[in-house]
């Protein structure tokens, strides 16, 4: 355990090798995350009959996937930071009292999704935009995805805590698991047995239970720093509210994603039919695939922001923002080039139905549009996150979604009759103001903080007491 804390210390060595170390296998294991719902549409939009119904029915699933999601970010990215400043002050002791904590909330919760989604999917599919056409293929996947729900939440959430104790390799491994079996159950299920879009969720369900039985084996063994207990598990009031306060932003941002997917299937669902809901799934999708690095740049920053800034390294700090923010500009501005000049080609790699590709390239040129907007919004609120400012991390996630999207999405429409397009330009308004104004607060806010004692701001020389 020593030698693990010894190389896990975020306050020595470069901090973009220190970024970098975690960035690499993170995103590779966020890729490969991402793999469990992107694999699912690749092959049912390939279905010989019916693939795009197919494919739109799964789009109307993935506000609820988000809602699974928004929980385990509650307690995942909730958790994790405030391990990672535990770690650095050297109390392993309520580092291990918040992961169990964490994970204790974890299995409540999804137990009581599971319930109320079977209970309440009929109302909600046919609310997401759903038709008589696309209702049966959307209600065959989210029935099977929703009794896994507990695996879900608790391979994503508690692969936090892996992560931000440095063990970004081990992360990836654990979630390249769940992503192979679910390459390779994906066919059998669908084409082989039949079950169309049913086979594709009952491989998803199996695959992260795989996922989710792998990280558990990690965090009770012996090569993890911080050991999940039982004696840890039961939630305490005071633990679970700080726990939840930091988490709200990855909650928030899940859940708005969840309320903007809502607005934007139903407003396209009125105002283009199935065709538009279902090219947003497109968009969408290759926005999962697209945006991985910078939020595997951004989550990276995170555990050795807090470290140091748990351990008094202020200097460290900054270098980790100044870093953390150039890598994500610049990757999402090579990024929007890409899309911009050739849509056709992400389009393809979902559906090769004529029509939606058609209607898809101009949608995915108005989506995209400045993406490079979008890493200011994520390099702003990791700093928040990871400095355990959770008030404003929150505020920016629903001043962005919430006042600025979905507004824009019902209007945009029904102005100078841009219809459908109206709905795709709201993203980069969005992007635009949303963005500049979390990552300029952020600039104003916390960069005068780390300034204020000059001997805590210097290149890492004052370590913390052991």
């Amino acid at each position: 355990m020593q030698a693990s804390e010894t190389k896990n210390d975020f306050s020595r060595g470069s901090i973009a090798r220190n970024i970098l170390n975690l960035a690499v296998p993170m995103t590779l294991a966020q890729l490969v995350n991402v793999l469990y719902n992107i694999v699912d549409r690749i092959y049912i939009g390939r279905i010989p009959e019916h693939a795009t119904l197919s494919m739109t029915g799964l789009g109307l699933c993935l506000p609820i996937i988000s809602i699974v999601m928004a929980f385990a970010n509650l307690f995942g990215s909730g958790g994790a930071p405030l391990c990672s400043i535990e770690r650095g002050r050297g109390d392993i002791d309520e580092a291990e009292r918040i992961m169990g904590n964490s994970f204790g909330m974890m299995l409540i919760v999804g137990v009581i999704l599971t319930a109320l989604g079977l209970v309440l999917k009929k109302p909600m599919l046919y609310l997401f935009g759903a038709s008589a056409e696309t209702f049966p293929y959307a209600d065959s996947y989210v029935s099977v995805y929703l009794i896994g729900s507990v695996f879900v939440m608790v391979g994503l959430g508690m692969n936090s805590f892996i992560n931000s104790q440095g063990f970004g390799r081990i992360g990836m491994l654990t979630v390249l698991l769940g992503a192979v079996s679910n390459i390779i159950l994906d066919p059998i299920f669908i084409f082989r047995l039949g079950m169309g879009v049913q086979g594709a969720a009952l491989a998803t369900v199996i695959s992260q239970f795989l996922s989710a039985a792998w990280i558990l084996s990690f965090l009770t063994g012996k090569r993890t720093i911080l050991k999940l207990r039982l004696s840890c598990i039961r939630p305490e009031r005071a633990r679970v509210k700080k726990i939840a306060a930091l988490g709200l932003s990855g909650f928030t941002m899940s859940i708005t994603n969840s309320l903007v997917q809502i607005v934007c299937n139903a407003t396209l669902q009125s105002c283009g039919g199935d065709l538009y809901v279902g090219v947003m799934t497109v968009v969408n999708s290759v926005r999962e695939v697209v945006q991985l690095p910078v939020q595997g740049i951004t989550n990276s920053g995170q555990p050795v922001m807090g470290f140091n800034y748990g351990a008094g390294e202020y200097g460290r700090v900054k270098k980790a923002i100044a870093f953390t923010s150039a890598a994500a500009i610049c990757y999402t501005t090579v990024m929007w080039v890409f899309i911009h000049g050739f849509p056709e080609f992400f389009i393809r790699i979902f559906n090769q139905d004529a029509d939606l590709v058609r209607a898809a390239v101009p949608a995915m040129q108005t989506y995209y549009f400045g993406f490079f907007l979008m890493s200011l919004q994520y390099s702003g609120q990791a700093v928040f996150v990871a400095l355990g400012k959770a008030k404003r991390a929150v505020f920016f996630s629903i001043f962005r979604k919430v006042i600025i999207v979905v507004p824009l999405t019902l209007l945009l429409p029904r102005i100078a009759g841009l219809g459908t397009t109206g709905v795709f330009m709201a993203e980069p308004v969005s992007n635009l103001v949303g963005g500049a104004a979390c990552f300029c607060t952020m600039l104003a806010t916390v960069l005068p903080e780390l300034s204020k004692d000059p001997e805590k701001s210097g290149d890492g020389k004052q370590h913390r007491e052991a």
